[in-house]
């Protein structure tokens, strides 16, 4: 039996991919600075700890030899959390130094795989400034410019675990996700991503009402369904690749386009009404290329299937919450 080893367990992708090691036959640890909101866990064991603090990495780590460590645990949040740039240093200081300590603690107690998830984030502005020629093979991450903090600290921490393959020995594996999505993830307080807002509010909204988007909408993204996310994370430790390599859709939207999506699914008549708030780049996709090439695979999900799934999920708390407020 593989051992596995997941921080971030107590989140939405590190929640899900719990599940999906444990279908395949693992022992799962999962670590956390909190439980999973939104279902018990499945690991094995679970360690509720801040992975900022050394003494816990040493705990975490130091009883057990694991086959694999997933690296997933990381100071986040949607464009209201990383672009206004009150939280640079926060979010900047909270995950380097979670990363400072796995890397070193893979190294010590010679865990033999390990997978880090990096983001698009890293990708240059100057290149995603055309919300409809927006594709972003690997190879142009340089010259470094990333957007935020958030995306500088991610390239560094790509770096931080290169770094410690070549002088350490450690087996690498690094993916650079794209706007995953699904049920089971945060939708409100303020940390939710496009879809899980959009899908919330849609939700919420009174037919006849309207939802607020921020900018024109005209901005386009890529959004891929966590099973696929999955899928591509196991294929890429089970390879001899180690990456980085983008873990996305290349199905480009507009988010005036994923909000009628929403509304569709709700049956409800909705307007838009689109207001300042924080953007991000103007065009985002994923080019898929290297992926296919290296692990003969790439997602093929269409984004209807996936986002009327997250939208029913979503609907569900919504009205849990309007029931519980009352």
């Amino acid at each position: 039996m593989k051992r596995a080893l997941v921080c971030g367990a107590g989140g939405f992708i590190g929640g899900h991919l719990v599940k999906r090691l444990k279908s395949e036959g693992y022992w799962v640890r999962g670590v956390d600075i909190k439980y999973h909101e939104y279902s018990p866990t499945a690991a094995d064991e679970f360690i509720c700890g801040d992975l900022r603090d050394q003494g816990v990495c040493r705990k975490i780590t130091g009883d057990i030899c694991f086959d694999e460590l997933y690296q997933l645990a990381a100071d986040m949040g949607g464009a209201g959390y990383i672009f206004t740039g009150q939280h640079d240093a926060v979010v900047m200081h909270n995950s380097a130094t979670i990363n400072l300590n796995m890397a070193e603690e893979a190294k010590n107690t010679k865990i033999k795989k390990v997978f880090y998830s990096s983001s698009a984030c890293i990708y240059p502005q100057q290149v995603q400034v055309d919300p409809r020629n927006s594709l972003l093979p690997e190879d142009i991450a340089y010259p470094a410019n990333p957007d935020s903090e958030y995306g500088w600290e991610k390239l560094f921490s790509e770096r931080l675990y290169l770094a410690y393959q070549r002088n350490y020995g450690l087996e690498v594996h690094l993916a650079r996700f794209h706007n995953i999505f699904g049920p089971q993830g945060t939708w409100d307080g303020g940390k939710e991503k496009a879809p899980a807002a959009i899908c919330r509010k849609v939700a919420a909204a009174p037919d006849g009402g309207q939802i607020e988007i921020w900018g024109d909408g005209q901005q386009t993204r890529t959004f891929l369904y966590i099973d696929e996310c999955l899928e591509g994370v196991r294929r890429l430790m089970d390879s001899a690749f180690s990456g980085p390599v983008n873990i996305g859709s290349d199905e480009l939207v507009s988010i005036n386009q994923l909000a009628e999506l929403a509304i569709g699914f709700s049956g409800k008549k909705l307007g838009i009404r689109h207001i300042d708030g924080p953007l991000g780049v103007r065009g985002r996709c994923s080019d898929n290329a290297l992926i296919e090439k290296k692990l003969g695979w790439r997602p093929r999900q269409p984004l209807v299937q996936g986002l009327k799934v997250t939208y029913q999920w979503i609907t569900e708390q919504v009205r849990k919450n309007e029931q519980g407020n009352k």
